[in-house]
């Protein structure tokens, strides 16, 4: 009966929380991390002086930010830190979203926290202060929830942007990070990728080191100007020689390379300001930090007899590309003897333009020189008997009908290659397993999106276990 008890408290939870979703993007003035935040963190009777003892990290950019921020969690975790973590958006469980030392908080203590806080916080908006909203309650819920378990350091990932966000209510981090910056959310930051930089390094706070991944001339030169502005000292980070030790593991991408080199050096220059009397022996955990990340939905590689299903949440120009040059080389390295057939499952609905990222997936085959045997299209249905989650991300509306639009310009971009429209994600995946089924190596790439990755995870874990 406790156990119902419990579950009922949660499922309560998500749906006061989801409450407060709209279909439509919020306005970034609808996201700032000032003004109403700071209202309601004095309601929960928090201040910037409470918030100060997380030692946060922040880490902004449009591709690797999640990523880095996982490699900073566990390389710190590795160093003896109680570690919150704070990300978005979850694959299986919202609960994924606020984590203490790499793992998601328990329901009961989800529900706890959520109803401890929703109790304090105003149910209407008034004149003088507004309600908060979902991405701002889960902000507030992991402030609480960090707070109560005396984390060591806090690692916030922003929502998008940087300068409106919730999170960067933080007025004293101790480091600040920005990852690769490409065009993406243009609707809300842009148009121009400076302007996409701008709010990127919103996050920089005066006097606190900024770390950044290599840019693009135009944007360095955006987050140069800013961090000036700032007094901010901004140092930007190749790739680190330190990763030696990781080369041998051939699924480990360039570009997550790159996220790991970021990730070192924020690790480096928080424990020169928190725990400098570790960094004789950082070097030791950093190895160890790196060899035990996980981070599932980004570059993640499952095996099923056969089958090699690539998993990656790429949803914009820069990310597909790298997927696809991932793509190329585990195929090539683990068929150098076999021949492995190669299949890409992609779904991709929002205001990004999915015909141009259909362009970019076949351009950056061309590039590595690799060819697919098929093309599988589907939707964000996870499965064929309409079966759900309570606290399932909120989806950009799919249709069959998008998807032939889609093959269209496949079958344009390649002639050769076979192309299938499916209904549902367990429909793409079982369309795979039956097509790679006479081969002896199979390689399947499935991007586009996290809520199609999120999907077909559930169900591949499903018919794992």
């Amino acid at each position: 009966m406790m156990i119902a008890m419990k579950n009922m408290q949660y499922e309560d939870a998500i749906e006061l929380l989801n409450s407060r979703r709209t279909r439509a993007q919020p306005r970034l003035n609808q996201m700032r991390g000032s003004d109403d935040m700071t209202k309601w963190l004095k309601l929960l009777g928090y201040s910037q002086t409470h918030l100060e003892t997380l030692n946060v990290i922040h880490v902004a950019g449009t591709n690797g930010k999640g990523s880095t921020c996982a490699y900073i969690s566990s390389i710190l975790r590795s160093l003896g830190c109680k570690v919150g973590l704070y990300t978005s958006p979850h694959l299986l469980s919202i609960r994924e979203r606020i984590r203490i030392n790499g793992k998601p908080i328990e329901e009961d203590a989800f529900a706890s926290a959520f109803f401890e806080i929703w109790d304090k916080l105003p149910r209407e908006a008034s004149a003088d202060m507004d309600i908060p909203r979902y991405l701002q309650l889960l902000t507030l819920l992991s402030f609480h929830v960090f707070l109560k378990e005396k984390v060591h350091v806090a690692v916030y990932e922003p929502h998008m942007g940087g300068e409106f966000d919730a999170t960067n209510v933080v007025s004293s981090p101790v480091v600040t990070a920005v990852t690769r910056i490409a065009k993406d959310h243009v609707r809300y930051l842009g148009p121009e990728i400076e302007d996409i930089a701008w709010h990127k390094a919103g996050i920089f706070k005066s006097r606190c080191p900024a770390i950044s991944s290599p840019q693009e001339e135009n944007v360095a030169r955006s987050l140069r100007q800013r961090a000036i502005e700032k007094n901010v000292p901004l140092s930007f980070v190749e790739h680190d020689l330190s990763l030696s030790f990781v080369e041998p593991d051939s699924s480990l991408s360039e570009f997550q390379k790159e996220n790991c080199s970021v990730a070192i050096a924020v690790a480096q220059e928080w424990t020169s300001h928190r725990m400098p009397e570790e960094l004789t022996n950082l070097d030791r955990y950093i190895k160890d930090g790196i060899q035990k990340f996980d981070w599932p939905g980004r570059y993640q590689q499952i095996e099923e007899g056969n089958y090699r299903w690539l998993l990656d949440g790429a949803h914009n120009e820069l990310g597909l590309s790298t997927a696809v040059s991932w793509l190329a080389k585990m195929s090539k390295e683990k068929s150098a003897n076999n021949y492995s057939m190669r299949m890409v499952i992609f779904s991709h609905f929002s205001d990004r333009d999915g015909v141009e990222l259909l362009r970019v997936i076949n351009e950056s085959l061309v590039g590595e020189s690799l060819e697919i045997d098929h093309m599988i299209l589907t939707t964000y249905n996870e499965r064929q008997d309409g079966q759900t989650r309570i606290d399932r991300n909120l989806k950009s509306r799919s249709s069959v009908a998008k998807l032939e639009e889609y093959a269209r310009a496949w079958r344009e971009y390649e002639p050769r290659t076979m192309v299938y429209c499916e209904g549902t994600i367990e429909g793409a995946l079982e369309r795979a397993r039956m097509i790679g089924q006479t081969s002896k190596l199979a390689h399947v790439l499935i991007t586009g999106s996290l809520h199609l990755v999120s999907g077909a995870l559930r169900i591949l874990e499903t018919k794992g276990n």
